[in-house]
């Protein structure tokens, strides 16, 4: 459960004799602004920010017992 969950992979062809400049659909997408999920990423949470988190709350711990 702690390792990082593999990510499918998407097929993606493109026919040979394809032009994406011709089509109408890829026209009105362009127009509206539709993107396609794989060029829009998350940004992830780097390991600096949870280790800043982590010892935020090991010092709130720490903190409260020594006043108790």
């Amino acid at each position: 459960m702690l390792m990082k969950k593999p990510s499918y992979r998407i097929f993606d062809y493109t026919p040979r004799f394809y032009n994406k400049d011709e089509d109408p659909q890829e026209k009105k997408k362009k127009k509206l602004g539709f993107r396609r999920n794989s060029k829009i990423k998350r940004k992830k949470k780097s390991v600096v920010v949870w280790i800043a988190i982590l010892l935020a709350v090991l010092y709130l711990y720490l903190k409260l017992i020594h006043q108790v």
